[in-house]
């Protein structure tokens, strides 16, 4: 595997819409992450990702972008945008966009001209299909319900494809003239002096062609949309075009989200030769899902956990990095997702985060994540913003739970979960805005919170700021960034335990994941204890006892 400038890197994402809001409106912006560069600095981060802060309606907060090559006002303008990319050079810190092309806004010049004249130039730019007998020409339901085909506005004769929301016309891919206006935005982007890309949603852009039906899986006639796309052939095609066209050009850093890859694929993504630099490691973010709805997801075990991240680890050795995550912003708090009920608390939020950041691949933390921002207890549905909540909601009253039943459930996987305001201090809105905030801020600011944080040794952030130090430490980066990673006792229940290993040094990571202690033996002595959330290690040499939710980073 080739080394990338890219490697020893450490990654945050920013929700801008919910991370500082600069002028009091209720809604972060990009001068509110200008503010916040020493911060970020601070912290230890180097790359930044951005989710959109494009022109958008915000039908789906911003991944509905109405012009690519303008900043929406909420979030600031062009201006701001440059004075945020070379101010976070300053920093030695790289922007990284969100890239949307799956998709764009209804109300995107395009598609405004596409429904002027559906069989012109910019009617082929869309999935664009006439309707027989007022039927559409499959049974696709979308990621957030409903079928994928929409009237076309203005010919009641036609339809549109949208794989999301009805507002997010999917773009046709393959039309040529399409791709090239796509590619002339990328570079113009990098051409700014960005650092690279986030790929949203990126593997549905390939098509099963013709259009045919899928089985039935839900009593609504239709099937999920995940079928057809595990039917297209052809996307490395499209992929492998824009990296050379695009990416490869500038030395970018790329980052895709990709779901139900085929393992055998791997090398072509994220190998030395693949379409993208990384990709994030969703498969404990999957794990218990059903087709029925959220109400029906089981809820993760430490076990499933640990299995779910030594396979992604085997899968990718040899091959390329995965960006590791344990949220974002289409997932719940990860502290209140992988750690059971009730045992939530700063010790265990730390062994989770050493889990994550001691794993081979890129660690991406998301915004609140290194202070151990919580899951949100919504109290009625109207305090929900996310469209997929609303839709899972639904979902929930018509398999027959009553409301309090259905809002609990769409509580443990909810989007907003993640996109309440990020909690900086114990003040009013906690400290996010002077204004209103446009999400309710988390009830738990005031105990939960930077400020409270930032001089105490033995916070979650200062842990944080110690696992990134670790892992930039001349002594141990090599075997933490390119150590082959092996399980360690891995039968053992509520265990995680790891080894990194290169010729020169083997590390091992040993953290206990429930309340009750558990004893663990060693072949021989560990030499030094780098990490412990804990102020002390109860055993020494070859045998040594991990209290609940210890974690430890040792060097053998």
């Amino acid at each position: 595997m080739q080394k990338k400038w890219w490697h020893e890197k450490v990654a945050y994402q920013i929700y801008p819409k919910s991370f500082y809001d600069s002028n009091g409106d209720g809604i972060g912006d990009l001068r509110g992450i200008i503010r916040k560069l020493p911060y970020l600095r601070e912290l230890g981060v180097d790359i930044v990702w951005i989710s959109p802060c494009y022109c958008s309606p915000l039908a789906d907060e911003g991944y509905d972008i109405s012009d690519y090559y303008n900043i929406d006002p909420r979030f600031g303008t062009m201006d701001d945008m440059d004075e945020l990319i070379a101010e976070a050079k300053k920093y030695d810190i790289g922007i990284v966009m969100d890239l949307v092309v799956n998709h764009c806004s209804d109300e995107h010049e395009w598609f405004r001209k596409a429904c002027e004249d559906p069989d012109g130039e910019y009617g082929k730019f869309f999935y664009i299909e006439d309707m027989k007998d007022g039927k559409v020409p499959c049974n696709w339901r979308s990621h957030f319900g409903g079928s994928v085909w929409e009237p076309l506005p203005g010919h009641p004769d036609k339809c549109y494809m949208h794989l999301f929301h009805k507002k997010q016309p999917d773009l046709n891919w393959e039309n040529p003239k399409l791709r090239e206006e796509l590619y002339k935005m990328i570079n113009w982007w990098l051409d700014k002096g960005i650092a690279g890309f986030r790929l949203d949603a990126i593997i549905n852009i390939k098509k099963a062609l013709p259009y045919k039906d899928y089985p039935v899986d839900r009593p609504d006639g239709m099937s999920k949309a995940q079928n057809m796309i595990a039917d297209a052939v052809g996307l490395g095609d499209f992929l492998r075009e824009m990296r050379d066209r695009c990416f490869r050009v500038y030395d970018a850093f790329t980052v895709g989200e990709v779901f139900d890859e085929d393992p055998s694929e791997l090398v072509n993504f994220i190998g030395d030769d693949g379409y993208f630099s990384s990709m994030y490691d969703f498969s404990s973010n999957v794990w218990g899902q059903s087709d029925k709805g959220w109400y029906d997801c089981k809820p993760i075990t430490p076990n499933a956990y640990r299995d779910c991240i030594f396979a992604a680890q085997k899968r990718s050795e040899g091959v390329g990095f995965y960006s590791n995550i344990i949220e974002n912003h289409d997932e719940p708090r990860g502290v209140s997702r992988y750690i059971p009920e009730g045992d939530v608390n700063d010790t265990s939020k730390k062994a989770l985060a050493t889990v994550m950041f001691m794993l081979k691949g890129l660690p991406f933390i998301y915004q609140g994540q290194e202070i151990g921002m919580e899951n949100m207890k919504f109290r009625s549905i109207d305090e929900v913003d996310d469209i997929s909540t609303i839709d899972q909601y639904q979902v929930s009253l018509d398999a027959g739970l009553p409301e309090d039943e259905a809002l609990k459930s769409i509580s443990l996987f909810s989007r907003d979960n993640a996109r309440t305001p990020f909690q900086w201090n114990a003040e009013v809105n906690a400290g996010f805005t002077t204004g209103t905030p446009w999400l309710r801020v988390n009830p738990n600011y005031t105990d939960i919170n930077l400020e409270s944080q930032q001089n105490d040794p033995d916070s979650v952030f200062q842990f944080y700021r110690k696992l990134i130090a670790l892992r930039k430490d001349p002594q141990y980066k090599d075997v933490i960034i390119y150590g082959v990673t092996a399980p360690f006792q891995p039968e053992r229940d509520n265990l995680i335990a790891f080894t990194r290993k290169t010729d020169a040094q083997t590390l091992l990571i040993a953290v206990n994941f429930q309340n009750a202690p558990q004893t663990v033996k060693l072949d021989v002595p560990y030499k030094k204890v780098l990490l412990n959330n804990l102020s002390e290690l109860d055993g020494t040499g070859a045998e040594f006892t991990l209290g609940g939710y210890q974690a430890v980073v040792l060097e053998l």
